[in-house]
């Protein structure tokens, strides 16, 4: 027992030791793990005090750097405190030299001078004006002397050849009573390229007359279909019997506008559907610009200008408000203003005179029913051709004259004429959804941005003249950003400089959807820019001189827009090379004015563009905070018809206006052509270009043409072997190098000539800057078939790769979205 009981005892103690152990262990296991996470800790404080002596150390690194930079600064201070104080001294001293000078015998005499000046010649008059160009004429005289004076009055005079604009009268007829005579149309064609389908009711005196100005006025492939509405006036019977040569069709009852129209369209067999009211006289070609703009693919319809019979304005395109009223754009305005006289995508065209797609019409099925028996139903029309993606556009180019309110009076409470209203609310409850989404309030605050339905930006484009293209390279390459922006579908406003409205050029423009602004309806661009500048979204301001004269009243007036500043090409470049040329002092002082100009102008720009990478690197290199963008000039590829052998002469390219280019042929005839002949005896030299001054007008001989300004160069870059530009100096990229590669014909310039446009001689062109070498290559390039296949070749290629019209077209679309993606600024002078 007393074992048993030991053995107990010892094994009760055995287990307590065991239970020690365990506890033990579980201790040592948890002492483990700490020490592992002491470890971790130590080892992460161990990386932190390394890091901070780190940061310790580069703290005590830019101390050091501070404090040289306090003590540069404090010298620097220091420097400008003594500037300071020789510019006070000298303040001080020029202050006492101008009270000597104001207190002087010449001083007074010029001040009565001036007080005389303004007393007999005062601002604005003429007087005033020949006195100011005699003094521009002296200071010309006595910098550049009797040369730049003849080239300076060339100029001016080229300038006052612009065309003044006065405003735009419509010639109204006299209507005539018909006295029972017929009414003989052209026999009608086999398949008429367009319907004019006229719905008629009683008023036979309006008929006639309308159906006489179509027969006065309208040529072409046409037949007339009219609707005669179960007229009930015996005379409105009789006038039907004598019309020949229409088609007639007679509603057995009263049906109203809508469904005559409908009627008429369907019985009619155009391409083309105008619908045309009786109570309108039609002008002199007034359908052909209307089917100019209705063959694009993108249009399904175009309305014309409506003219009341005293001549004012009826509508130039309709808005319509997002409470579904109406706006007849321009009512009792002068039809001749700028703003309604340019093609524009509009809401809708009146259906007194709207033309139509066929193919459009038939898959709308024609005006909606619900709108009978009228009003609302042109407008309704119009919506549901833009729903099919189609566009609606104002031709200004066709006026007809609309004696509103002839057939339905003007009383919208009675009559037919309350269905203006009526149809009004029928219209909202159909298109509310597109009304409440893309219009305006009905507020004429609103007018300038309801007038378009392109969806653009809006951008306001200043240039010293409308661009005359066919003249020179600048108007050139301006043409076409204007053209690609209104491709882009931005609203293009234009001004310029001189507000003169230069046609054919202008007409031009307004026709492929930019509004000119011109002649005396602005008093001055400031006061359009007061008026109108909060709705630019982007001002282009091109070359520098135009740019410094508006860009104060731009900052001021536009403050919702993105300044761009377009070089053209660097000024001051072609000016210093040109005082270098002519070793003259005082082109060269010019030249560092417009350098410092073109700077500021770059700095206060949020973007400034320029022609080639090497003008780029110039500004870059003077200020690289600049934002600088290249959008050089804009060709369209035409490949050469005629070959080598078919070819015969040398020509050259360009508008006399600009200096570079009379140097350019001075120094060819002068110094390069005789070695030519030398060669090359039968060679003739054509010069040709707008404004040749008396210095190359001089130069004509036998074998010598000088053509003066040319409408069309195809027939001179296809029957000539050899373009040359001999440019001696000049900035930016040349036009006339480009449109000589873009036709395929070869091109022998200087390194100034090539300048920009990535040229490698020998391979794209030939290049040489003395006379002789010059005289070698064209020789070489005259006569050598092979070489000159291969220079045609390849500069054909470089234009499409480099400077194509889609490549412009690109680069603008990227360069308007990035700059008017971010918010708008305002800018500082």
């Amino acid at each position: 027992d007393v074992k048993d009981e030991r053995i107990s005892i010892l094994s009760s103690s055995l287990e307590e030791k065991i239970k020690e152990v365990n506890e033990l262990k579980v201790k040592l296991i948890n002492l483990r793990r700490n020490s592992e996470l002491l470890e971790t800790e130590i080892k992460r404080k161990e990386e932190l005090v390394e890091r901070l002596e780190k940061n310790l150390a580069e703290a005590n690194d830019k101390l050091k750097e501070a404090c040289k930079e306090n003590i540069r600064l404090r010298e620097e201070v220091s420097a400008k405190d003594e500037q300071i104080r020789k510019l006070t001294e000298d303040v001080i001293r020029l202050s006492s030299e101008l009270e000597s000078i104001k207190s002087s015998v010449t001083w007074r005499a010029v001040m009565k001078w001036h007080s005389f000046v303004e007393r007999i010649a005062p601002l604005g008059t003429r007087r005033r004006r020949w006195y100011d160009l005699g003094i521009k004429g002296l200071r010309v005289l006595v910098n550049e002397g009797f040369k730049g004076l003849r080239k300076s009055y060339s100029t001016y005079q080229a300038s006052k050849k612009i065309e003044s604009q006065s405003s735009e009268v419509v010639q109204i007829p006299t209507l005539e009573d018909w006295k029972g005579n017929e009414i003989v149309f052209p026999t009608l064609p086999q398949n008429p390229e367009v319907s004019i389908v006229i719905p008629v009711y009683n008023n036979s005196n309006l008929t006639y007359n309308c159906l006489r100005s179509i027969l006065l006025h309208t040529n072409g492939l046409y037949e007339v279909v009219l609707v005669d509405d179960n007229s009930q006036e015996k005379e409105a019977q009789e006038l039907l019997k004598k019309i020949k040569n229409v088609r007639i069709i007679r509603n057995k009852e009263n049906m109203g506008f809508v469904e005559s129209c409908n009627i008429g369209a369907k019985a009619s067999r155009g391409k083309y559907i105008l619908f045309l009211n009786n109570d309108t006289l039609v002008t002199e070609n007034w359908l052909t610009p209307l089917l100019d703009l209705i063959k694009r693919e993108d249009v399904g319809a175009v309305g014309a200008k409506l003219v009341y019979p005293d001549g004012k304005l009826q509508e130039a395109g309709g808005i319509i408000w997002k409470d579904a009223s109406g706006w007849n754009y321009g009512r009792y305005d002068d039809p001749g203003k700028p703003e309604h006289n340019f093609v524009r995508e509009v809401d809708y065209c009146s259906g007194a005179a709207l033309m139509v797609k066929r193919e459009i019409w038939e898959k709308i099925g024609g005006f909606d029913k619900r709108f009978k028996p009228a009003y609302y139903e042109d407008t309704d029309l119009c919506f549901s051709i833009r729903k099919m993606g189609y566009k609606v556009l104002y031709q200004p180019k066709s006026v007809i004259i609309h004696f509103e309110g002839a057939t339905s009076g003007r009383d919208t409470s009675s009559g037919i004429k309350r269905f203006q209203e009526i149809n009004r609310r029928k219209f909202y409850e159909k298109w509310k959804d597109v009304l409440l989404k893309e219009h305006y309030d009905p507020n004429p605050s609103n007018l300038f941005l309801a007038r378009s339905r392109r969806k653009g930006k809006n951008i306001l484009v200043i240039d010293h003249h409308v661009p005359t293209f066919d003249k020179d390279s600048g108007s050139y390459r301006m043409y076409n950003i204007l053209k690609i922006l209104s491709e882009l579908g931005h609203n293009v406003t234009f001004i310029g400089d001189n507000l003169a409205k230069m046609e054919p050029y202008t007409n031009v423009l307004q026709q492929m959807g930019v509004e000119v602004i011109y002649g005396s309806y602005v008093k001055s661009i400031e006061d359009y820019l007061k008026d109108y500048g909060r709705f630019f979204d982007v001002v282009i301001l091109s070359r520098a001189p135009i740019a410094e004269k508006h860009i104060t009243a731009v900052c001021k007036y536009c403050n919702n827009a993105k300044i761009i500043f377009d070089t053209v090409d660097l000024h001051f470049l072609r000016e210093m090379r040109r005082a270098e040329i002519e070793k003259n002092n005082a082109i060269r002082r010019r030249a560092e004015m417009l350098k410092e100009l073109e700077l500021r102008l770059a700095r206060i720009a949020d973007l400034t563009l320029v022609v080639s990478p090497h003008e780029k690197e110039l500004l870059i290199k003077e200020d690289p905070t600049l934002k600088i963008e290249i959008l050089s000039n804009i060709h369209e590829v035409k490949p050469p018809v005629n070959s080598f052998d078919s070819r015969r002469d040398i020509m050259f390219l360009g508008g006399f206006a600009h200096p570079p280019n009379i140097d350019a042929v001075q120094w060819f005839v002068k110094e390069i052509f005789p070695i030519v002949k030398q060669q090359l005896p039968e060679v003739r030299f054509f010069i040709v270009g707008s404004n040749p001054p008396k210095e190359v007008t001089s130069l004509k001989s036998e074998d010598i043409i000088v053509t003066g300004y040319v409408k069309d160069l195809k027939p001179y870059f296809e029957s000539c072997r050899v373009f040359v530009a001999p440019l001696r100096y000049g900035a930016g990229v040349k036009g006339k190098i480009g449109e000589a590669m873009a036709h395929g014909l070869p091109v022998v310039t200087t390194s100034i000539g090539a300048e920009g446009m990535g040229l490698v001689d020998g391979e794209n062109a030939l290049i040489a800057d003395n006379p002789k070498e010059f005289a070698e290559k064209v020789i070489r390039l005259y006569k050598d078939n092979e070489l000159w296949e291969k220079i045609s070749k390849k500069s054909i290629e470089h234009i499409q790769h480099n400077f194509s019209y889609d490549i412009a077209k690109n680069k603008l679309c990227e360069l308007i979205e990035s700059l008017t993606g971010g918010e708008v600024h305002g800018k500082e002078i």
